[in-house]
C-alpha cells in the first residue's frame, strides 16, 4: 500500500500535471481522499480474496469477528497509505518515493513485525523502535481474531495504537501537501 502511494504526488511532479491541481478549488485533504480511496477499494479487496483463500483453500481456522478483522484491516491500510502519500508528498521524484518507501515500509514491516521474528525475542531498543510500525499490531490483532478468536474487549490496546498511528499520519500527509508551486 505504502509503496503504490507513494507515487501518487511525485508522478503528478513529473508529469507536469501539478498545476492543474493546484489550481483545483478543492483542499489538501480532499486530494488527500481522493488519490487514496481507489488504494483502499483495492486493499480492502485484497485482503477479503487473501481471506477466503486462506479460510477455503488452506484451510486455516477462522475464529475471531469478521467484522474486527475488517474494521481492523481499514484501519491498517488508512495508515499505510497515509505513509505512503506522506513520502510522495515530500519526494519530488517517483524513483525517490519508491525507495523511501521501500526502505522505510516494507522492510521493517516485514522484520520487525513480529511476522518472522517474534519481537519479544528482539533487543529492548529494537522492541521499542516496532512500536511506531502499524505492520506490529496489525500482525497481532490478525493472530488474534483469524486464529484464537480473541474478543474485541482483549484487543483495544493494539487496535487503538493502530488508530493513533493511523490518525497521526493522516494530519502528517493532508499537512505536508501544500497546494503551491516550489
Amino acid at each position: 500500500g505504502s509503496f503504490l502511494t507513494s507515487l501518487t504526488i511525485a508522478r503528478e511532479w513529473e508529469r507536469g500535471t501539478m498545476e492543474q491541481l493546484i489550481a483545483t478549488p478543492i483542499g489538501p485533504f480532499e486530494i488527500q481522499i481522493g488519490k487514496l480511496i481507489p488504494y483502499f477499494v483495492i486493499g480492502m479487496v485484497d485482503t477479503a480474496i487473501c481471506a477466503v483463500i486462506a479460510v477455503l483453500w488452506f484451510r486455516v481456522p477462522f475464529r475471531g469477528s469478521w467484522t474486527v478483522f475488517f474494521g481492523c484491516s481499514m484501519l491498517f491500510l488508512t495508515a499505510v497509505l497515509s505513509l505512503g502519500y506522506y513520502i510522495s508528498v515530500t519526494s519530488k521524484s517517483q524513483v525517490g518515493a519508491s525507495q523511501m518507501a521501500m526502505l522505510t515500509t516494507f522492510l521493517p514491516t516485514f522484520l520487525l513485525s513480529g511476522f518472522i521474528f517474534p519481537i519479544e525475542q528482539m533487543p529492548v531498543v529494537v522492541q521499542w523502535v516496532t512500536r511506531i510500525l502499524p505492520g506490529r499490531y496489525y500482525v497481532a490483532i490478525l493472530r488474534s481474531v483469524f486464529l484464537k478468536g480473541t474478543p474485541t474487549s482483549l484487543l483495544l490496546e493494539p487496535i487503538g495504537a493502530l488508530a493513533l498511528i493511523a490518525l497521526v499520519l493522516i494530519v502528517l500527509a493532508a499537512r505536508a501537501f501544500h497546494k503551491r508551486l516550489a
